[in-house]
């Protein structure tokens, strides 16, 4: 694979919009698997991961690297510039696109269920519940697994205009297909 310019630059973030769809854990128990479920509402990683990795400051310390599946995210790029620092990213193939890992400046490790955007509200949050219990030990990808059914219309009670400001100040593909049956942790291209 050929690396790019704009995969080696690093990318300024704006501000979020909105608040990142998160769950923590209440407490860093020994034997859960994961620390909490997100549920981002797009695949864009420069809109969704800047409030992300701010609240995880906010919770664990200064965030040192996120580390993303490769082919689930819209973009790819080495670093990541939020506030004042940089955020080191890392891409792979071997990791489930369910989970999002980052370390802290102390080394600590966060591991995060990531709930697919299109995914209907109620199950994602269901998933990041689950995700953020500290008695259940069970992977992310077996959680999304589990869950109902993975994509649903938004409700009707969702105005056009809080659809445009959930989806960063774009409306949502509502035409394009949706998967149905069980959660899919990959993105369909």
């Amino acid at each position: 694979m050929t690396t790019t310019d704009t995969q080696r630059a690093t990318i300024v973030a704006t501000p979020p919009s909105s608040p990142p769809r998160l769950h923590l854990a209440p407490v860093r128990a020994g034997h859960a698997v994961l620390d909490g479920g997100w549920w981002p509402r797009s695949w864009d990683p420069v809109a969704e991961l800047p409030g992300l990795i701010l609240d995880l400051d906010a919770s664990f310390g200064p965030i040192r690297q996120v580390l993303l599946n490769i082919d689930a995210w819209d973009r790819r790029f080495r670093r990541l510039a939020v506030g004042s620092r940089v955020v080191r990213m890392g891409w792979f193939t071997s990791l489930d696109p369910a989970l999002l890992i980052a370390t802290t400046e102390r080394g600590d490790q966060i591991d995060l269920l990531v709930v697919p955007p299109g995914t209907a509200r109620a199950t994602a949050r269901a998933a990041m519940a689950r995700a953020a219990d500290p008695a259940d030990t069970t992977r992310a990808p077996a959680i999304l697994a589990t869950m109902p059914t993975a994509w649903d219309a938004p409700p009707d009670d969702d105005a056009p205009a809080s659809v445009w400001d959930n989806e960063g100040g774009h409306l949502a593909d509502a035409q394009a297909p949706r998967p149905t049956g069980a959660l899919s942790t990959a993105r369909s291209r």
